[in-house]
């Protein structure tokens, strides 16, 4: 980016601004602990509606699914040298184990590698540091700035009260 590079803080803001742009993320309240261009770091509270097995007290598949792609997805902005729009070309999600009722989920995504036309990523979900649930490998096409809304990166940094 240019001399006017975004810091940790402007970075979490804009992800935040990001991600609870999402209805299904904002609604179950994904917060951005960290976000920058080594890796973005979230966090879902755990609650009963996450349940794929509510017999078993089993997290739903689709949930960490979505996790890994949000967060693979939002690791890709800081890493690019301006944000542009990058949809996902395609995602793998290895699932280690079931993830269980009652524990918050953390997942951690950092960009492998950046090309003219795909942002490579990876992204590990977890509930607890010894117990990892899934890992997730996704791949986003950079659509670049033609492609790219007018104004997408100023709505990203944009303070606070000019969106109220």
């Amino acid at each position: 980016m240019s001399s006017d590079t975004p810091d940790a803080a402007a970075w979490r803001r804009a992800i935040t601004r990001f991600v609870t742009v999402i209805p299904h993320t904002r609604g179950f309240g994904l917060t951005v602990l960290e976000a920058g261009p080594e890796r973005v770091l979230l966090r879902l509270p755990w609650d009963d509606d996450l349940l794929g097995d509510s017999t078993r007290g089993l997290l739903h598949g689709g949930v960490a699914t979505m996790l890994l792609d949000t967060a693979c997805g939002s690791a890709v902005l800081p890493a690019l040298p301006e944000p542009e729009v990058c949809p996902t070309l395609d995602l793998r999600v290895d699932h280690y184990r079931p993830g269980v009722a009652g524990r918050d989920l953390h997942v951690e995504a950092r960009v492998v590698s950046v090309t003219a036309s795909v942002v490579f990523t990876e992204g590990r979900l977890w509930q607890c540091a010894e117990r990892p649930v899934a890992r997730g490998i996704a791949n986003f096409m950079r659509l670049g700035a033609r492609n790219t809304p007018p104004g997408f990166k100023q709505a990203l940094f944009a303070a606070e009260h000019d969106h109220e």
